[in-house]
């Protein structure tokens, strides 16, 4: 597995980032197997959140690791908070009782990364800042991020936090690529044109944010995947014929795709399925062409000025 350093920080990472928020549909020995899959194939950099399956995700995943401090040395854990019933909240107490609950059910002292999940509008900067800085003394945290954020929502943040914002996990897909789309429709009159995120890409390049794509596959918002997917013939036809070119699956090319932008993303992999994960973190290993890039790209309905 190829490596990466997370944003402006010098952890090294791998590409691909295993997403836990599915790890509680499998039983005990089949969450056992798929972990020490993706340890085998380098993907040691988990993510979690503490909403996923309201907390459950995290003990499975520490009962699954069998975690302890040999494991913990060899692994990268991410996690987030933010999201609760009916709001969003990162209130300075709020933060820090999810840290510690993530901790418990994790079985480890500290995150490697820890993330501001969605957009609190009654975010206090000055709030978070005494929370990260907490997290930082009591080496609680190493790292910090958020998700989900535009550029004004970071810099707000930043007005009073002192640590890097080191990722912004963002929805990005083939098919949801309005992040890339934008750029390409300066001051022109059509949907593509529309600035949704401020300028979100190129603002995390400028600042050294590694941006962390979430729902790689889907379409919409959760409305399913376009692999395989009749609604999207010219897609799959072009992304079949790329992946009969390099003798790997469709899978390997969606996520090849995102590897492909310059950014330097560390898209994270949903999938709970062994083979699918596989594919996935045989993407690092390929390149696609500038010519394959945008046929795919067009594929999905994306149209050039």
């Amino acid at each position: 597995m190829k490596t990466m350093k997370l944003g402006s920080s010098t952890l090294e990472v791998p590409v691909v980032s295993v997403g836990c928020m599915r790890i509680n549909s499998l039983d005990k020995t089949e969450a056992e197997h798929f972990v020490q899959t993706a340890l085998e194939l380098g993907a040691n950099f988990f993510d979690h959140a503490d909403i996923y399956g309201s907390g459950e995700c995290e003990e499975i995943f520490a009962d699954a690791i069998g975690m302890n401090a040999s494991i913990r040395e060899k692994i990268i854990v991410q996690s987030k908070c933010g999201i609760r019933k009916g709001m969003f909240d990162f209130s300075k107490e709020h933060i820090l009782e999810s840290v510690d609950a993530s901790l418990k059910r994790l079985k480890t002292d500290y995150l490697d990364t820890f993330l501001l999940h969605r957009p609190d509008t009654l975010m206090e900067p000055e709030e978070v800042a005494e929370a990260f800085d907490i997290l930082e003394n009591s080496g609680k945290v190493r790292h910090f991020g958020v998700s989900n954020q535009n550029p004004m929502q970071i810099q707000l943040l930043k007005k009073s936090v002192k640590q890097p914002i080191v990722a912004n996990q963002l929805q990005l897909s083939i098919t949801n690529a309005n992040m890339i789309s934008n750029g390409f429709n300066v001051n022109m009159e059509n949907e593509q044109a529309v600035n949704r995120d401020g300028s979100v890409l190129d603002f995390c390049r400028l600042n050294d944010i590694t941006i962390q794509p979430w729902s790689p596959f889907q379409y919409g918002f959760f409305e399913g995947v376009f692999l395989g997917n009749e609604k999207f013939p010219e897609l799959n036809k072009q992304i079949d014929e790329v992946a009969r070119k390099y003798d790997v699956s469709n899978t390997t090319i969606a996520i090849a795709w995102i590897l492909r932008h310059p950014a330097h993303m560390q898209p994270v992999i949903g999938t709970m399925n062994e083979g699918r994960l596989r594919d996935c973190c045989q993407a690092t290993e390929i390149k696609l062409t500038r010519e394959e890039w945008y046929s795919i790209y067009r594929a999905a309905g994306n149209v050039l000025p």
